[in-house]
């Protein structure tokens, strides 16, 4: 196909996995890595592109006509100082930026990773603001927005989280009790997914769940699910 993709977020746990995919696919010739700083990793399909995540201008000269686009895009509260406003400026604030720099350049998808349980009417802030930022999305009306919701990712960071580690060892044992949306999912299969589905003619919006990316060749939207980001 000798696609070319532009990845922001290659350094998180599924942006990672993501990155090493999309190296060894033959479909992809070319890999835009968009980051703050430089990308360690070697590839000759690797270009590396340094922006400023805080100028709109700078993601639509990295975001080309028929790219397929991918972010993987989030912080913490302890990184953000528990700064509410610096955490939107993240997950919610980037993430629009790119969609935007995707509707102006036309590029032919955009993927990108929001929570289990998104939803814009929730009190949780971060399921709240998950909801935020998929509902702005999708009211740009893009070509094709697909929107995947894991729940607790398991893995192996490059950063240390004690909680996250601690619900790694605990919840895969009573997976068996929650909801199919609320299982714990390896960082790997939401990544396959991702990858898989982006090379996909799927135009409109979509939406992932656990079944879906546990297994990208099981395909499961329900008309009820974009009531969510409502």
């Amino acid at each position: 196909m000798n696609k070319t993709v532009a990845l922001f977020g290659s350094t998180g746990l599924i942006g990672g996995e993501i990155l090493k995919l999309l190296i060894n696919d033959d479909d992809y010739e070319t890999i835009n890595v968009i980051t703050r700083k430089k990308v360690t990793l070697k590839s000759k399909k690797i270009k590396n592109y340094i922006i400023d995540f805080t100028n709109p201008k700078d993601y639509k000269k990295v975001i080309k006509k028929g790219d397929v686009v991918i972010a993987s895009i989030g912080t913490t509260q302890s990184k953000v100082n528990f700064n509410k406003n610096e955490y939107r400026k993240v997950d919610y604030d980037i993430l629009l930026n790119i969609a935007k720099a995707c509707k102006s350049n036309e590029a032919s998808s955009f993927s990108f990773v929001s929570s289990a349980g998104a939803n814009a009417k929730n009190k949780n802030f971060y399921l709240k603001l998950k909801g935020e930022i998929e509902k702005s999305i999708i009211q740009l009306d893009l070509k094709s927005c697909l929107i995947f919701r894991p729940s607790l990712l398991l893995g192996k960071r490059n950063e240390f989280r004690f909680g996250e580690m601690i619900a790694q060892k605990i919840m895969p044992l009573f997976s068996f009790l929650m909801k199919s949306d609320y299982k714990p999912i390896k960082a790997v299969d939401v990544a396959k997914c991702i990858v898989n589905e982006s090379k996909k003619i799927i135009l409109g919006n979509k939406i992932y769940h656990y079944s879906e990316m546990k297994n990208s060749n099981w395909f499961r939207i329900y008309a009820g699910d974009l009531d969510d980001v409502e």
